[in-house]
C-alpha cells in the first residue's frame, strides 16, 4: 500500500445527511425541520411539467429554487411566487434530482392527510415525476423510481407509498391516470411497503 492511499473500507453508504449518492443536487431553499421524533414513513408520489406538458429544460429546478422567471411563459407568471419543494424530481429519461435533504421537511404536500394524521409534509418523503396529470410516464422512470423507493427504504422505515391524489382529494390530482401503479408494483416487488394509489 502507498503512501496516502487508504484500506479497503466497507461500500460507502448510499446516502449522506439525507442527501442520496448518485442524485444530481439541487439544494433548494424551500424546506424546514422536521417535528421532533417524527417518523419518516411514507412516500408521497407527484407529477410536474413545466410549462404543462413540455419535458425538458429547467424550469422545474428553477421553481423549487425560487428562481422561475415569470416572464419566459404566461403560465409561470401564475406560479412563479410559490415556495415549493419536493425532495426528488424523476426525469422523463430517468435522470434522478435531489432538492432536500431526506431529514428534512420539503414543502411538497400542502394541506394533506393521511389515515388520520395531517400536514403529510411532516413524516413523508415527496417524488415528483415529471409528466402531465392523465399521461403515460416512461419506462426509465419507472426503473429510477423503483430504485430510489429500494434506497429509501433501507434508511428510512417507510411503510406506504401514495399519490399526492390520495392525500389531498379533491385539491391535488396527480400523478394521474396515466401512472401505472402496477408496473411499479413488478418493478418493486421486493419492497416491504403498500402501494395505494
Amino acid at each position: 500500500m502507498t503512501r496516502g492511499e487508504s484500506r479497503p473500507t466497507a461500500p460507502r453508504s448510499a446516502w449522506l445527511a439525507g442527501w442520496l449518492r448518485g442524485a444530481r443536487r439541487v439544494a433548494s431553499p424551500n424546506f424546514g425541520p422536521r417535528p421532533a421524533g417524527t417518523t419518516i414513513d411514507l412516500v408521497v408520489l407527484h407529477s410536474i411539467s413545466l410549462p404543462p406538458g413540455e419535458y425538458g429544460g429547467d424550469a422545474i429546478e428553477r421553481l423549487f429554487t425560487n428562481c422561475l422567471d415569470s416572464g419566459v411563459h404566461p403560465y409561470f407568471e401564475t406560479i412563479a411566487a410559490l415556495r415549493v419543494s419536493a425532495h426528488f424530481l424523476v426525469r422523463r429519461d430517468g435522470g434522478l434530482l435531489q432538492f432536500v435533504s431526506c431529514d428534512e421537511r420539503a414543502w411538497h404536500a400542502g394541506v394533506s392527510s393521511w389515515r388520520g394524521r395531517a400536514d403529510c409534509n411532516d413524516f413523508s418523503i415527496g417524488i415528483e415525476l415529471e409528466g402531465l396529470e392523465g399521461n403515460p410516464f416512461e419506462a426509465a422512470q419507472y426503473e429510477c423510481l423503483a430504485a430510489t423507493l429500494s434506497s429509501i427504504a433501507a434508511r428510512y422505515p417507510v411503510r406506504a407509498v401514495t399519490s399526492h391524489s390520495h392525500i389531498a382529494p379533491g385539491r391535488k390530482n396527480d400523478p394521474g391516470a396515466g401512472f401505472d401503479w402496477d408496473q411499479l408494483g413488478r418493478r418493486a416487488h421486493d419492497l416491504a411497503v403498500e402501494f395505494i394509489p
